[in-house]
Order: structure tokens, then C-alpha cells, then sequence
């Protein structure tokens, strides 16, 4: 069949028409014939099984009957009347029930014709009733396309209301099957699909829709999974390799004096092993002659920064500049403190450049990167000004990406007019899964391990029925000299509840740790920037030893000293937002604690995000609980949630599918990177539609 068939429009489908279109497209988003073909059910009625009468259970389940109706009856009701049915097989008698559409159902029924009849049974004065039942005539039952299982497909309000019922989408995709004659064009290589023993295409969408047993099924299911997430790899690794062919990065061949002197006499401690692999694999793409395009996953506190500056040293042996840029002022500041202290004494000079950067500070700073005497521009949004143009810059290291739009990053690429070595840096683990389809045409390095010397923090929940226990124990903490945070949650919504709770929280802290002896700094959102910042120096500089702050400390803040993060309605807030917090402490050689509190009522879901965080300090392990919890649309932000607009497959559920559609993807480029062997041509012109009719989705890493 004609793949060009697909792409009619829906209105020209018997059944369907202008009005019906038109909701179909703005409901259902289909548009042509190939929208309703990929139109999956989210479950299915098994109507394989038809019950009789006196077998009926107690259990308000979906039953098929068949019988006859004998007698018919409108019963008047409080409200209105309903029309009662009595319905007969050769074993008892149930009632059929309409409280609608009356005149209607009484002038088409049939009296003594046998009926198929389907739908939820109750038990009402001691007999069986079915309320507004599918009912179809035996005859017309035998006759139609035979579905033992029903299909039941998405649909919403307005759907409803304008008629388009479940029956209605069944009868127009038998109508769809009946115009195309349930011919589809096979889209995998017959050796693909003998390999994993795949169904062919025509019966895999045709035991999808009219599936005839649980079997056929989920050979169908498991197919089109396959192929979805397939062709997604296909892409992103496609993607990837044509950037290393025709996207040019500068050579970094040189490891020169620099990096080896910072290596050899500047180091503040022993590189992990985790590192070491990093550095290694970034040393290989820069000496590629593609343009690096590599995503560094770290946990907090894992040394993501070391690895960024011998990068950065790297780029300057081989005479580049680089930049490095923040989503945020704070983390920006944070580092360009860091990165200046690490390279005091090596002779290369760095600068920030952010909002707050007076005019006279800026003009000496585009001076300098444009005659190539700055070496290292840290900064926010800042960077991406017409204002700032670098000499020659060889290198860009963005961290957490997420928070930055697809032009603001393109910008960066255009100071030169070759592009930059690119290495994206996050603090938030992101599930392996996600990474796959997400990230799946960048390079991907882990740093898995934490630096010597670093204790893994301990994690306790506790009920606030437990609060001076948990006071007693910040006391004997504050004595040997350590620093305290308390963290409340903040939700928009309600921020005045919030600022209560946090000003009634800090009021009974500063009751039972006064003054003089105790000094406490509060930060939170509703304060002016400047005072901001003043809290925020006394708990850096030691003068305060208790911070309480909502969740602006949740990226940014490095304070060695602090030992102990108190997190207050714990249940409040998400994983990775309560991993983030816990992240602030255990900065330093201390034994750390993280005590997540919380009132006696908690919700499932709230159980197993406290039960989660007690029990590991894995950032990637409670990525993948989050996954699960959450659903990928939610991770990556909403302004990301539509990436993920998956037809059949779900990359937390079937995970074993994407790692295998990747692994086969992997293999056929490798073998046939343009698809020409004869044996490859099926999936070459499946792969050229989906991307002329936008079918396939263009990740932007």
C-alpha cells in the first residue's frame, strides 16, 4: 500500500467528515489517516467469555450476556423515570436500566430477538441489573470484525459530549482497517525481526486494535514498542555519529605545560578513578577532530569542577579560550570562587561576568577576551550578550543545561565561527533510561564515586512528636562546632502559609536557642537580594550557626562547616529536591546527617520518598524511584514534558525494550551507516517518512 495513503486527511474517512475532524485534531491530535492507526488502546475488555445469567458474580464487573428482552417498563422515580428491561436466558432474568435518552432506546428495542449485551453489573433487590448496556443484535454481532478483546482508547470530555464515544473510534479505525485493507508497509529488516522474533507489522496493528487473545497481544504490543523506540535510537545515534563526521572541533593535540604543572602541583587531593576515566574520555574526543559534545552526570559534590578545569587547561595548552556558564547568579559566584582558588598561582586568568557586574568592571573584561588576554569567563545569561566576543573560543561548559533554552545555547556556538567544544555538566542524576532517549545523541560520562575521605551522610526520618530529641541533638552538633541548616518547603501557591510556617518555625528555634549564645541567620524569597546575601555570608563566614531558609539554598551554598540538614514536612517535597538539599551538607571531613521530618499523615507515594532517601545516598538509584514516581514529562520540567510523547512505548516501564532498541540501532549503523544494503532498504524509506512527516521526535540536547 501506498505510504502516502496514511497521510489523508481524517475528514475523508466514511464516518468521520468536517465537524468530527475537527475535534478529532484538537482532542486526539490526529489529523490523517496515520494519527488514527497510532491511536493505541489504554486498555482492553476481554470479550472472549460470554456469562450466563445464573453465574453472574457480586463483583460490579464487565459482563457480555447473551438473551431476550420479554417485557418493558418505564418506572416513575423521585427524579424524572427510567426505563427497566427484563432480560432473560435460558438460566434467570436480570434487568436492563436507562435513565436517558428513554423514547429513543423504547422505539428501537426488540422484544424476543436475541440479544448480545455488555456492560457493569449491579445487585439491587435481590436481582442483577445492568445500567445503559452495549447492546448489539445477535445477528449483527456474528457478523462484525471479531474482537475478543475491546479495545478502550484515550478520550476526553469533550470527546463525549460531542458523541464520539469508545464505540464510535472502534468503528471508524474497523472502517480505516476496511479502506486500507489492513495492508501496512513493513518497516523492519527481515533479520531484525527474525532475530527477536518480532510479528510482522499488518498483524502486529491489527492484534492491537482487534486483538484476538492476550497472547497475540502482547507479541503485538512488544513489536510496536520495539519499532517506536528503535527508530527514536536510530535517530539520536544517527545524529550523533553525522556530528562527529561533519561538525569540525578544534584539535586540542597538545597536553602542555599547564595541565601538567595543575596537575602535578596544584591538585588539592588525589583524583578518583571515576575522574580519571572522565578525563580520559574528554581527552579523547578533543583530540578527535570532531567537536566534543559530551554530558558530564555527577552527584553532588562528586568533583565535577576538577574535571572542568582541566578541561579548561587543556583548551588554553593548545592556545583557546573557555567559558563556563551558570543558570544562576549564586551558582555562578560559587564557581568562580572555587575555579579562581584552584588555579591561584598557575598564571591564567579568570573572570566573572553576571547581571550584577557593574558597566565600568565589564568594558576592561570584553577588552580582554577580545585580545585574548583573559583566559576563563564564568557567568550567567550574561555571556550570551552581542557585547561578548572572545578571541578564539575552544571550549563552553554548561552547567545543569536543562535550565537553559535551545537559543540561548545555540548563541554560544555562534562567537566563533567554528563551534566550541561543548561539555553540558548536572549536579541532577538523570535515570539511565532518560539519559538513553533524552541525551541520546551526546556522549555520556559518569562520575560514580565521591572523594577520599568523604563519609556518606546519614539519613533519618523523624516524626515531629520527636522535635527535642532532634533539638537535644543539634545543641550537642552546635557544641563541637558545626553549623546547622533548617530548610522549609516553599509551594507558590500558598506562599503566605508557608512564610508562616517558616517565621512560626524560626520563632520557636530562636526560643529554644537564644542569644547571645546562639545566633541564627534566615533567608528566604520575600527578601530583598542584598540582605539576601548578608545572611547568607555570616552562616559562610561562621558568624551564625543555624541558617533557616526555604529551598533557595538547594543549589548554590558551599559551606564545609555544616553538618546538618533538618528538612521540615519532609513529605512536601520531591526526590531529587530532597537529594539536592542533602547535597549541602557533607561537604567537609565530619560525620554529616540529614533529618527529614515529618507529621504522622503520610501518603504512599510520601512513604517511599522517605523510605528512599533513608535507605541510599545514590543519586542515580533515587533518579530511577523518582522516574517511576513521577513519570518522564515531570522530571524534565514541563517545559520539556512533551519531549517524551511516546505513542506506545514507556521508557520507565520498558526499559529492557530501549536498552535492546538502542543495542540493534547501534549494530545497523555501525554495519550500514546510510542504510543501502538491499536487506536495510524497508527500514531506510520507514526512517526518511517518519522524518519528512515529522513523525519522529528531534531531541535537542
Amino acid at each position: 500500500m501506498n505510504p502516502g495513503f496514511l497521510q489523508t486527511p481524517i475528514a475523508y474517512l466514511k464516518g468521520v467528515g468536517p465537524n468530527r475532524a475537527e475535534t478529532l485534531q484538537s482532542e486526539l491530535g490526529i489529523h490523517v489517516y496515520q494519527d488514527l492507526l497510532n491511536l493505541f488502546p489504554n486498555r482492553y475488555i476481554d470479550k472472549t467469555k460470554y456469562h450466563k445469567i445464573n453465574e453472574l458474580q457480586k463483583s460490579n464487573a464487565d459482563v457480555q450476556v447473551i438473551g431476550k428482552i420479554v417485557h418493558l417498563k418505564t418506572v416513575a422515580q423521585k427524579r424524572g423515570s427510567r426505563l427497566v428491561a427484563k432480560f432473560v436466558d435460558d438460566t434467570g432474568e436480570m434487568e436492563l436500566v436507562w435513565f436517558r435518552s428513554q423514547k429513543w432506546i423504547r422505539e428501537n428495542l426488540k422484544l424476543n430477538i436475541p440479544y448480545v449485551v455488555f456492560g457493569r453489573t449491579n445487585w439491587y433487590s435481590g436481582m442483577f441489573s445492568m445500567p445503559h448496556p452495549e447492546m448489539e443484535l445477535l445477528t449483527e454481532h456474528e457478523k462484525n470484525l471479531k474482537v475478543g478483546m475491546q479495545p478502550v482508547y484515550p478520550s476526553t470530555e469533550k470527546l463525549g459530549n460531542k458523541g464520539i464515544t469508545n464505540r464510535v473510534i472502534g468503528k471508524l479505525m474497523q472502517q480505516l482497517f476496511l479502506e486500507t485493507k489492513g495492508k501496512f508497509q513493513e518497516t523492519l529488516s527481515d533479520k531484525l525481526s527474525y532475530e527477536l522474533k518480532l510479528l510482522p507489522k499488518n498483524e502486529s496493528l491489527f492484534n492491537i486494535h482487534f486483538p484476538k487473545n492476550q497472547e497475540l497481544l502482547a507479541k503485538a504490543r512488544f513489536r510496536l514498542k520495539f519499532e517506536e523506540l528503535f527508530y527514536i535510537q536510530l535517530q539520536l545515534i544517527a545524529k550523533n555519529m553525522l556530528h562527529k563526521q561533519k561538525i569540525k572541533g578544534f584539535n586540542f593535540d597538545q597536553v602542555g605545560t599547564l595541565f601538567n604543572a595543575f596537575y602535578a602541583n596544584h591538585l588539592p587531593f588525589e583524583l578518583t578513578g571515576a575522574q580519571k576515566r572522565v578525563i580520559k574520555e574528554i581527552r579523547a574526543d578533543l583530540g578527535s577532530n570532531a567537536q566534543m559534545n559530551r554530558l558530564l552526570q555527577g552527584d553532588v559534590g562528586s568533583g565535577k569542577t576538577i574535571v572542568a578545569v582541566m578541561t579548561m587547561l587543556l583548551a588554553m595548552d593548545n592556545s583557546f579560550q573557555a567559558c563556563l556558564m551558570a543558570p544562576t547568579e549564586i551558582l555562578a559566584n560559587q564557581h568562580y570562587q572555587g575555579i579562581s582558588k584552584l588555579l591561584e598561582g598557575t598564571g591564567v586568568s579568570c573572570k566573572l561576568l553576571t547581571g550584577s557586574v557593574k558597566k565600568s568592571a565589564r568594558k576592561p573584561i570584553h577588552e580582554q577576551l577580545e585580545d585574548g588576554t583573559l583566559h576563563i569567563l564564568i557567568g550567567t545569561h550574561a555571556l550570551l550578550e552581542d557585547k561578548v566576543k572572545f578571541k578564539n573560543l575552544g571550549l563552553a561548559i554548561i552547567d545543569e543545561q536543562h535550565r537553559f533554552g535551545v537559543a540561548q545555547r545555540s548563541k554560544l556556538w555562534h562567537k566563533n565561527d567554528y563551534p566550541p567544544h561543548i561539555l553540558v555538566m548536572t549536579a541532577t542524576p538523570i535515570p539511565r533510561t532518560l539519559a538513553m532517549s533524552l541525551y541520546g545523541d551526546l556522549d555520556i560520562s559518569v562520575i560514580d564515586e565521591l572523594p577520599p575521605g568523604r563519609k556518606p551522610i546519614k539519613t533519618v526520618h523523624r516524626y515531629d512528636g520527636n522535635r527535642l530529641k532532634v533539638f537535644g541533638f543539634i545543641r550537642d552538633e552546635i557544641k563541637k562546632g558545626r553549623q546547622i541548616y533548617i530548610v522549609y518547603p516553599l509551594i507558590q501557591e500558598s506562599e503566605a502559609l508557608d512564610y508562616k510556617d517558616l517565621m512560626d518555625g524560626y520563632e520557636s528555634i530562636a526560643r529554644d536557642f537564644p542569644q547571645p549564645e546562639f545566633q541564627i541567620s534566615i533567608v528566604h524569597g520575600k527578601m530583598k537580594p542584598p540582605d539576601k546575601d548578608y545572611e547568607m555570608e555570616r552562616f559562610v563566614s561562621g558568624k551564625t550557626q543555624i541558617m533557616v531558609a526555604t529551598t533557595v539554598i538547594e543549589v548554590g551554598v558551599n559551606v564545609p562547616n555544616a553538618s546538618v540538614m533538618i528538612i521540615e514536612s519532609a513529605e512536601r517535597f520531591g526526590l531529587s529536591q530532597l537529594h539536592q538539599l542533602r547535597g549541602r551538607v557533607g561537604r567537609g571531613a565530619d560525620q554529616s546527617f540529614c533529618i527529614l521530618m515529618t507529621s504522622h499523615k503520610l501518603s504512599n507515594e510520601a512513604k517511599t520518598r522517605l523510605e528512599t532517601m533513608v535507605r541510599t545516598n545514590d543519586g542515580f538509584e533515587i533518579a530511577e524511584v523518582d522516574l517511576k514516581l513521577r513519570g518522564p514529562g515531570d522530571i524534565m520540567g514541563t517545559q520539556q514534558s512533551g519531549i517524551l510523547n511516546l505513542k506506545i512505548a514507556d521508557i520507565v516501564k520498558d526499559n529492557e525494550i530501549l536498552k535492546s532498541a538502542r543495542y540493534y540501532a547501534m549494530q545497523l549503523l555501525k554495519d550500514d551507516p546510510s542504510l543501502e544494503k538491499p536487506e536495510n532498504l524497508a527500514m531506510r524509506h520507514a526512517y526518511a517518512q517518519l522524518i519528512k512527516y515529522k513523525n519522529i521526535w528531534n531531541y535537542i540536547s
